[in-house]
């Protein structure tokens, strides 16, 4: 029997984006499943990442896919966080389709396999993905969640994101319903603009 790692023995996360995953043949290759494995057990735990029940190993694999395309044609980028061999956090942005929108982009999911809370891996995912942005030239990133994801919203808060609307009871999950709200991290003036200076546009 193996014993339980703790957060202190457990190895530091080495966090890959889609060309270092790609590059190696073996982690590629069970990509899919091990994010599916992450997202499935996170929303069976209830976690809101806009899937009312576990997707399907298909429905991932297509998602994951889709991703990984467009990083390669510059519509987006993926980190992949692995302990060791093991996928442990994922998260992703694409860029808005629509033409008079693409120099934006929308942080669209962002999670951390359960084994792996505490450890700050969300942090350094979504770290790595506002790097990212930035040094793709995004002007605007955006993300939604629900306002009972507190620990999440206080991540984003402090890495420099801040609410410019919501939308009251917008979410139904179990029975009961959740405001929706929206983040954004604007690089086109540097820092991130305040909260006043949002609601006086």
């Amino acid at each position: 029997m193996k014993p339980a790692m703790t957060s202190e023995s457990a190895p530091t996360p080495q966090l890959l984006d889609a060309a270092g995953l790609q590059a190696d043949a073996e982690l590629a290759a069970g990509f899919a499943a091990a994010a599916h494995r992450i997202l499935a057990d996170l929303v069976s735990g209830g976690a809101p990442l806009g899937w009312v029940e576990p997707p399907g190993s298909d429905e991932v694999a297509a998602l994951m896919d889709r991703v990984l395309r467009a990083t390669r044609d510059g519509d987006g980028a993926l980190r992949a966080a692995y302990a060791g061999r093991r996928l442990v956090g994922l998260g992703y942005w694409l860029r808005y389709a629509r033409p008079t929108s693409r120099q934006h982009a929308d942080l669209e999911k962002l999670a951390v396999a359960p084994e792996a809370h505490g450890r700050g891996v969300g942090r350094a995912l979504t770290g790595a993905l506002v790097a990212d942005a930035r040094e793709a030239g995004i002007e605007v990133l955006t993300l939604d969640a629900r306002a009972d994801n507190t620990r999440a919203l206080r991540l984003y808060r402090s890495l420099g994101f801040c609410e410019y609307g919501r939308l009251p009871d917008f979410v139904a999950m179990g029975g009961r319903h959740y405001d929706k709200v929206f983040y954004m991290r604007d690089f086109r003036g540097g820092a991130p603009r305040d909260q006043e200076s949002l609601h006086r546009q």
